[in-house]
C-alpha cells in the first residue's frame, strides 16, 4: 500500500512538472497533423483513420472533412466512455475535439501554399513524413487525436487481437472503402503512406538510435574487455549468466557503442574469438556514466 501511494506521488510529480511542455508539444503536433492533412492527405485522396473517412465523404458528398472527423470522434468518444471506461477515454477527449478544429482552421493553406500534383507519389510520401512527425509529437506528449485510435482499442479488446492487428483491420477496411471511391492506385498510395507514418511516428517517439548495445558471451573475456576498454575507450559491464539447459555459469559482457563504431567492434570480437556469441540491439537512450 505504501509503495502504491509512493508510486502515485512520483507519477503525479512527473506529470505536474512536465505538463506545460507536454501540452505545448501536443498543440504543435496537432497543428502539424492538421496542416499535413490539408496540404497533402486531402489533395492526394489518402485514406486511413478517421481522416480517411473525412476524405471519402468529402469526395462523395461534399461535406467538410472537419465536420466528418468531429462527428466521428464524438461518436467514438461516447462509445469509448461506455465500453472502455472514463480512465481510458480521458486523454482522448482533448485531441478528439482539437484535431477537427485545427483541420478547419488550416483549411485555407492550400490556397496560399501551392503544391504541384505532377508527382503525386512524391507529394504523398512527403506528406506521410510530415503527418508522422506530427503524430509522433502527439503520442509522445501522452495524448491521442481519438478517432480510430479508440476503435482500435475496442476491436483489440473484443476481437481478441493485438492492437497492431486491430489497426491493420480497421485501417484496412477504410482503405478498402476508398478503393470504390478513388480506385486501386490511390489505395496503394494510402498503404505506403500509412506505413511511412507509422515508422516516422515511432522515430519521433523513441528517437533515432545513435548507439548500439552489445551482449557478448565469450571464452576470451579478458581480451575482449581489453579491446573495448583500452583500444576503443568504452566501458564494459560484466553480468553473471547461466545456461538454462547446461547450467554452465559464464559472464556476459555488456557495453554501449556509438553506431559509427559498430563494424569495428563486431569485426574486433570476431578476430579475438570467432566462436563468440553476441547480440546487438539499438540503444535509443543512454543515461549516466557508470
Amino acid at each position: 500500500m505504501l509503495f502504491h501511494k509512493k508510486r502515485e506521488n512520483i507519477l503525479n510529480t512527473v506529470n505536474k512538472e512536465s505538463r506545460f511542455l507536454r501540452v505545448l508539444q501536443f498543440l504543435i503536433g496537432v497543428m502539424i497533423l492538421a496542416s499535413a492533412f490539408n496540404l497533402f492527405i486531402l489533395p492526394c485522396n489518402i485514406v486511413y483513420g478517421m481522416s480517411g473517412i473525412g476524405v471519402i465523404l468529402n469526395k462523395a458528398t461534399g461535406i467538410s472533412p472537419s465536420v466528418v472527423i468531429l462527428a466521428g470522434n464524438v461518436i467514438l468518444l461516447i462509445v469509448s466512455f461506455i465500453i472502455l471506461g472514463a480512465e481510458k477515454t480521458r486523454n482522448t477527449i482533448l485531441g478528439s475535439l482539437l484535431y477537427p478544429l485545427f483541420v478547419e482552421l488550416t483549411a485555407w493553406m492550400p490556397e496560399y501554399i501551392e503544391i504541384s500534383m505532377n508527382e503525386p507519389l512524391l507529394v504523398a510520401l512527403f506528406g506521410a513524413v510530415i503527418y508522422g512527425f506530427g503524430a509522433g509529437l502527439v503520442f509522445k506528449s501522452g495524448f491521442t487525436t481519438g478517432g480510430t485510435d479508440i476503435l482500435n482499442q475496442i476491436v483489440s479488446k473484443y476481437g481478441k487481437m493485438s492492437l497492431g492487428n486491430a489497426m491493420i483491420f480497421t485501417d484496412g477496411l477504410i482503405i478498402l472503402f476508398g478503393i470504390f471511391v478513388f480506385g486501386v492506385t490511390k489505395a496503394m498510395y494510402s498503404i505506403i503512406n500509412l506505413y511511412i507514418v507509422s515508422l516516422m511516428t515511432d522515430k519521433i517517439m523513441i528517437g533515432i538510435s545513435s548507439t548500439k548495445s552489445f551482449f557478448i558471451i565469450t571464452d576470451k573475456e579478458e581480451e575482449i574487455k581489453e579491446f573495448i576498454m583500452d583500444e576503443l575507450g568504452h566501458g564494459v559491464t560484466v553480468l553473471k549468466g547461466e545456461g538454462a539447459f547446461s547450467g554452465h555459469k559464464q559472464s556476459v559482457l555488456m557495453c554501449v557503442i556509438p553506431t559509427r563504431e559498430y563494424m569495428t567492434v563486431k569485426e574486433g570480437i570476431h578476430k579475438i574469438d570467432k566462436d563468440s556469441f553476441f547480440v546487438v540491439s539499438d540503444a535509443y537512450e543512454v543515461n549516466g556514466n557508470k
